[in-house]
């Protein structure tokens, strides 16, 4: 996968309603930060094209998102995470990432694309259980398209699912913000997630 059309990542946005905020925080503006942000680690990567895609949004969901990214970065609707995959276009692999990792190294998601050089599907594992990236090789195996993967299917299921011994790949983990729990694992230090950052701060 050498060519830039080869690799193609997708940031998918959830709906804020129901979606977890820190307290005192607006979902709309917590989610549309860690969205934001997550999105500048994966523009930021080298020879990868970055398209973020929100679950049921209208035209106004779109509109605000697509305010947080590069000129030129498609922004489109879907209903599932296997629907972002291929809405993105010609690709060798596709990397479908949560909005809420803003703080996640560009380098896992490097881990995964070479982990599809074999696999069919590779994924980055959360600490609570769900999955923070999931990524397909194209065209999406069968059995990859029956299980239909979301961030919240057990690693377990597709383990059992695999046609394969190596059809799953499984990443470094990472830690997506779902809990205020989660926010301890935040490294301040660390540059980045200024977004979050800012409405952590209340700004």
């Amino acid at each position: 996968m050498n060519d830039q059309l080869d690799r193609r990542v997708v940031v998918l946005v959830v709906p804020a309603v129901g979606t977890w905020a820190p307290p005192g925080r607006e979902p709309s503006a917590w989610r549309l930060a860690l969205a934001e942000d997550t999105y500048e680690v994966l523009a930021s990567l080298d020879r990868v094209d970055v398209a973020v895609a929100v679950v049921d949004g209208d035209e106004a969901a779109l509109a605000e998102v697509a305010a947080l990214t590069w000129p030129g970065t498609p922004v489109y609707s879907v209903s599932s995470a296997l629907d972002a995959v291929a809405a993105v276009g010609p690709a060798a692999a596709v990397v479908a990432v949560s909005h809420d990792v803003p703080d996640l190294p560009g380098l896992l998601i490097g881990k995964l694309f070479r982990a599809l050089s074999s696999a069919d599907i590779a994924v980055c594992p959360a600490e609570d259980g769900s999955l923070a990236a999931i990524g397909v090789s194209l065209p999406v195996a069968p059995w990859v398209v029956d299980a239909s993967p979301t961030f919240d299917t057990p690693l377990a299921s597709l383990e059992a699912a695999k046609p394969r011994r190596h059809a799953v790949a499984i990443g470094p983990g990472w830690h997506r913000l779902r809990s205020a729990a989660d926010i301890a694992r935040l490294d301040p230090g660390l540059e980045g997630w200024d977004a979050t950052r800012s409405i952590l701060r209340g700004a």
